[in-house]
């Protein structure tokens, strides 16, 4: 399957350039970019259900971001109409012992979506050639092997992630990334309103703004990450996330236009299911008639008469006989 065209389409031919792609959104206003995520958002939902029955692909979306540039939001706003029985959101934090004594697939391979679903993955495996790559001192609590020339073990990360993405495409998981791509100055005042809003408080994190004085170091990651692993078969989208409603106008439009290209179908029955249902259709068409509730004025049954109907004398002199 081909990416879905789009001007935030990041090249698939190792030639992207962070330079090339904004943070601000392009001239418009938010009425039109809610209205746009509502009607996308509608559609979204029922080709879900289609993916959902035809079961044959599934779909994974992927979002990286730096810190309060909207992938919680974002996600929660796109999906919000969604049948939560065909859609799964994972997690990715700092990965347990467990984790660190596999390979660094091995966690989110266990947690990709089933044929029929929506799968988000909030972080990634991407974590290890963005933050690692930014903190290398991290790759001491992973007792790899070989560490000596890191820029080899960069090339076999993106290596590993090309060919792992280019198997779930071989077997029918449509892979989509998108790098919400926030500028440093709208994440500063983000995380001054995370301080000055009481109910925004619990999602301050001193170690937020530690990293964001990484900032070149971070984009000097992102850039390499995204031009060694935009392909064909899994591609990355750059999305501009200075303004909220456009960036998730933004991302409702390729998701839904990504399950648009997928060759999805509803479940054809077989000649014999076909039978089957019309003998049970005649079954419970003729059960519903017999318990049909009987409409007002029906005739009685045969053999009683029906009272006959009193004159509007003998209606008043009833009224009069009751008040005595």
């Amino acid at each position: 399957m081909q990416p879905i065209d789009s001007p935030y389409l990041v090249p698939t031919d190792g030639s992207f350039e962070l330079s090339s792609v904004p943070t601000a959104p392009p001239s418009g206003d938010e009425d039109t970019w809610k209205k746009q995520l509502e009607k996308r958002r509608k559609r979204i939902a029922k080709l879900q259900r289609k993916l959902y029955a035809d079961d044959r692909f599934s779909l994974l979306l992927v979002f990286q971001a730096m810190d309060a540039a909207g992938k919680d939001s974002t996600i929660r706003n796109v999906f919000s109409g969604v049948n939560p029985a065909g859609f799964q959101v994972y997690s990715f934090k700092q990965p347990s012992s467990e984790e660190l004594d596999h390979d660094f697939l091995w966690r989110s391979a266990r947690s990709l979506p089933e044929r029929g679903r929506i799968g988000v993955f909030n972080r990634s495996y991407y974590e290890e050639v963005l933050v690692v790559r930014v903190h290398p001192e991290y790759l001491a609590g992973q007792k790899l092997p070989y560490t000596e020339d890191r820029e080899a073990l960069w090339a076999q990360r993106y290596a590993s992630i090309r060919d792992h993405e280019r198997h779930l495409a071989d077997n029918g998981t449509v892979v989509v990334k998108f790098w919400l791509n926030v500028s440093q100055r709208e994440q500063r005042q983000r995380f001054i309103d995370r301080i000055d809003e009481a109910d925004k408080n619990w999602k301050f994190s001193a170690g937020d703004v530690a990293e964001s004085k990484l900032w070149s170091e971070y984009m000097e990651a992102y850039q390499t990450a995204l031009r060694e692993t935009s392909r064909d078969t899994a591609p990355w989208y750059a999305i501009p996330a200075d303004s909220k409603p456009f960036m998730r106008a933004t991302v409702a439009d390729i998701v839904l236009r990504t399950l648009e290209a997928m060759p999805l179908r509803w479940p054809e029955p077989s000649r014999k299911d076909r039978d089957a249902m019309k003998r049970l259709r005649g079954e419970l068409v003729a059960a519903q008639a017999k318990t049909a509730p009987k409409k007002k004025g029906a005739s009685k049954p045969s053999g009683e008469k029906a009272a006959p109907k009193k004159t509007p004398a003998q209606k008043t002199s009833s009224k009069r006989r009751g008040k005595r």
